[in-house]
């Protein structure tokens, strides 16, 4: 069940260029250091391994966008993820076992929270599409063009400028859940905070009230010429 939930939650994730492929990455990372820490190289390892595979596969993938993982990529990795996660903490009992919990919690708690959302808020079916996702609201409200659509290279450009936004987001996990791995009082308390703060980012996206530096913006050229000849 684990590992079907984390998997399901890595391919939710995989809608623009790079995003899941090196949420993966930065998960991998934090896994492969906290396996050194404890002398556990078969993991830190295979984390590495697998981190360098994808990071091979991102130089076709971002920003251009020349293949994709598709749902069998997504889900492998999820898997992986989810597979080094348990073995870690079952051949370590020092690592918390909120430890890998929080450092796949963004695609876990996006997963939750998409479920959430259409059961509660949006009365649907749960596996039910939508456009609503984080990274689709990023893409319409923060990433804004005044281009026009149709030209497939600013579609390109676009969709790879939401998924540096969700680095980030995923690495506020990360990085304390690296930092604090023994730690499951603290581990537990940061997953709250997180939990939080990503409620509240989703809802300030939704109702478009987010800081202008947080917004891309891009004029066309057309519209360029018209402002400077008027």
């Amino acid at each position: 069940m684990r590992f079907a939930g984390v998997a399901n939650a890595f391919n939710l994730i995989d809608g623009y260029n790079g995003l899941s492929g090196m949420v993966a990455v930065i998960i991998l990372g934090g896994l492969a250091y906290v396996a050194d820490q404890v002398g556990d190289r078969s993991i830190m390892i295979a984390a590495y391994a697998t981190a360098g595979a994808i990071l091979g596969f991102l130089v076709w993938n971002y920003p251009r966008g020349l293949i994709f993982l598709g749902d069998g990529g997504a889900y492998l990795i999820g898997f992986l993820v989810a597979d080094l996660s348990v073995l870690l903490v079952a051949r370590n009992p020092q690592v918390s076992p909120w430890f890998p919990l929080l450092l796949s919690f963004y695609p876990i708690f996006e997963t939750l929270f998409t479920i959430f959302r259409r059961v509660i808020i949006d009365k649907t079916h749960p596996g039910l599409p939508d456009a609503a996702h984080l990274h689709q609201l990023i893409y319409r409200r923060l990433v804004r063009w005044a281009v026009m659509d149709e030209c497939p290279k600013k579609k390109i450009r676009r969709n790879s400028m939401t998924s540096p936004y969700l680095w980030v987001m995923a690495s506020f996990a990360v990085v304390p859940a690296t930092l604090f791995w023994r730690s499951t009082g603290l581990l537990q308390l940061i997953a709250l905070g997180f939990a939080l703060f990503y409620v509240f980012a989703y809802w300030k996206i939704y109702l478009n009230r987010v800081p202008r530096f947080l917004v891309i913006k891009e004029k066309s050229k057309k519209k360029a010429v018209r402002m400077k000849k008027s």
